[in-house]
This record gives C-alpha cells, sequence and structure tokens, in this order.
C-alpha cells in the first residue's frame, strides 16, 4: 500500500468518526429532550398532579438545591420549572421529540397561547426550522400577521412514508461480475437503473451517485441519491457489503439530515434511507425513515441477480 493509500485510509476513518459524533449528537438530543419530559411529568405527579402542579414551588426549590450539587446548574430551579412546563404543554410528547431539540422547545415554552405554539412548532416541521430560524419568525411576528388565523391548530404530523404497493417480488439486478466490493455493487445498479427502478416501484428519479456534500468541515459522498415523486422526497442510498452495523444507521442518518438542509425544498417531505446490507449469501435492503429500520430481505444467487426473498 504506498503513501497515497494510507492517507486515503487514515481519511476515511476520520470521516466515519466525524459522522458518528455528529449523528450521536442528533440522537443524544432525542433522549435529552424525552429525559426532560420524564423529569417533567415525574414532578407534576410528584406535586399531586396537573392540577396542583403550579402550587409545588417549594418542592422544586428543595429538588433543585440538591440536584444543582450532584449533577450542575443544568438541575437547577429555573431549568426543572422548564421542565414541568415542558411536560404540562406537551403531554403527549410525539411529534415535539421527532422533530425539535431542546433549543427549540425552550424557545416555544414562554408561549402560553396554543394556537401560536402550535403555529411555530409545525412550521418547524414544515420547513425543518433551526432554532435561530425560529426566533426570527417569532420576532418578526409571523402569527399575529396571519391574514386568517384557524380557530384551532393542530400539530402536524407528516406524511407516513410507505412503500410503493408495485413492488416486484422477487428484485433482480442482472450482473456482469461477481459482487467483490461496495463499487460493484454500484456499478451494477448504474448500469440498470431504470429496470431497477421499475421494480422498486414507480415515481423514482435518479440525481447523481457518489452525490457531493458538505457541512462546513468536511466533503462526504452519498452512494447514490435519487428522488421519489409520489413519496415527494428524497431517497439515500448507502452500500455495504457487510453486516448492518451501527454506525451505518448513523451515518445515513447524518447524510439525510445535510440533504434536508442544503438540497431539499420547503414543499419536499423529509429524506428517506435505503442501506444495502450484506448478510451471509443474502443482501438486505435497510429502509430507514425517522428512528425506524425497515428491512426487506434480498438474495444473491449465483452472482447473477439480487433477489427480494
Amino acid at each position: 500500500m504506498n503513501e497515497e493509500k494510507y492517507y486515503q485510509e487514515i481519511e476515511h476513518l476520520i470521516k466515519s468518526n466525524e459522522i458518528n459524533k455528529r449523528a450521536r449528537k442528533l440522537e443524544e438530543n432525542n433522549d435529552l429532550v424525552t429525559t426532560y419530559w420524564e423529569i417533567g411529568k415525574l414532578i407534576v405527579e410528584a406535586q399531586g398532579g396537573e392540577k396542583y402542579a403550579k402550587y409545588g414551588n417549594e418542592l422544586i426549590k428543595k429538588w433543585s438545591i440538591k440536584l444543582t450539587e450532584a449533577y450542575g446548574k443544568g438541575y437547577d430551579y429555573t431549568n426543572l420549572s422548564r421542565f414541568r412546563q415542558f411536560y404540562l404543554s406537551f403531554p403527549i410528547l410525539g411529534a415535539v421529540r421527532q422533530y425539535l431539540n431542546w433549543t427549540h422547545i425552550r424557545r416555544l415554552l414562554p408561549i402560553k397561547d396554543k394556537n401560536k405554539r402550535n403555529y411555530y412548532i409545525n412550521l418547524c416541521i414544515k420547513n425543518n426550522l433551526s432554532e435561530r430560524e425560529l426566533t426570527r419568525e417569532i420576532k418578526s411576528n409571523s402569527y399575529e400577521r396571519l391574514i386568517d388565523k384557524p380557530d384551532k391548530i393542530d400539530i402536524i404530523t407528516q406524511p407516513k412514508y410507505s412503500i410503493t404497493t408495485d413492488m416486484k417480488n422477487p428484485i433482480i439486478i442482472p450482473i456482469s461480475q461477481e459482487i467483490k466490493t461496495e463499487h460493484d455493487l454500484e456499478l451494477s445498479i448504474l448500469a440498470n437503473l431504470d429496470f431497477f427502478f421499475k421494480q422498486l416501484g414507480d415515481g423514482f428519479l435518479y440525481a447523481g451517485h457518489q452525490y457531493k456534500i458538505n457541512d462546513g468541515k468536511n466533503n462526504y459522498y452519498i452512494d447514490i441519491l435519487l428522488f421519489n415523486i409520489k413519496l415527494n422526497c428524497y431517497v439515500i442510498v448507502e452500500l455495504k457489503l457487510r453486516s448492518l452495523k451501527k454506525e451505518d444507521k448513523a451515518q445515513i442518518e447524518y447524510y439525510m439530515k445535510l440533504i434536508d438542509e442544503q438540497v431539499k425544498e420547503v414543499h419536499h417531505n423529509r429524506t428517506i434511507g435505503i442501506i444495502i446490507s450484506k448478510e451471509s449469501d443474502r443482501f438486505i435492503i435497510n429502509f430507514i425513515k425517522s428512528n425506524d429500520i425497515i428491512p426487506l430481505y434480498y438474495e444473491l444467487q449465483k452472482a447473477v441477480i439480487i433477489k427480494i426473498e
């Protein structure tokens, strides 16, 4: 292995590590939001329920002193009060955990009008707003400037992604050579895109391969980028000629986040992902959406076709 190849191997490891660090931050945020909500729930229950929660400030003061001494100022009186308010404002966590981080939620908590608060939550969900963009919307009185305010605004849920009903079984990818590397698999799919798409389902369009994205520090390359006009979203395809690993999901979720932030338009649904991995003598297609993995099983038969079982 020459010097350049060593460098490429090192760079690959560093990039993978950076992806994993950023993806772990996303997972940590979901855990953080859930933890704060659970703390708020327990505080309310300890105070005797929602009806009596507002009279339980002394309990929060006592607990905040003990928790701050043990774990730091993140659990002081102000923050424990926020956690309680968080639970009272969102008794059903649902989409809040999925689409908002704690900085979004903290910015929304002072808004007492439920319709107004739900309006801004919906803006975040539909437009993938950052906390800074949300703050700008609030400061510009976006809700107040609505010409026709609905009587009731509910938190929206994104349309559920569905695998098209016209998917073929088995899915066959003609290949001209034995698949030994991820590059071989990529070339086989690229050489038969139209045939592959028609079996995967209607509405898939090719957007690029080794598609370059950048997070401001590093360049990353998506194996294959598709768009589905029926699902109205981008679809990332990553190829792994080995068993699926936890970091693969973290990697593709980070790519999905970058595509959502940099490529997708406001009217598009959130990006979904596909990881093609290999288990023994079969390939597995894993659909990634939100926190879910939907596996579909593919078999390699005589190094000629890939088949869904």
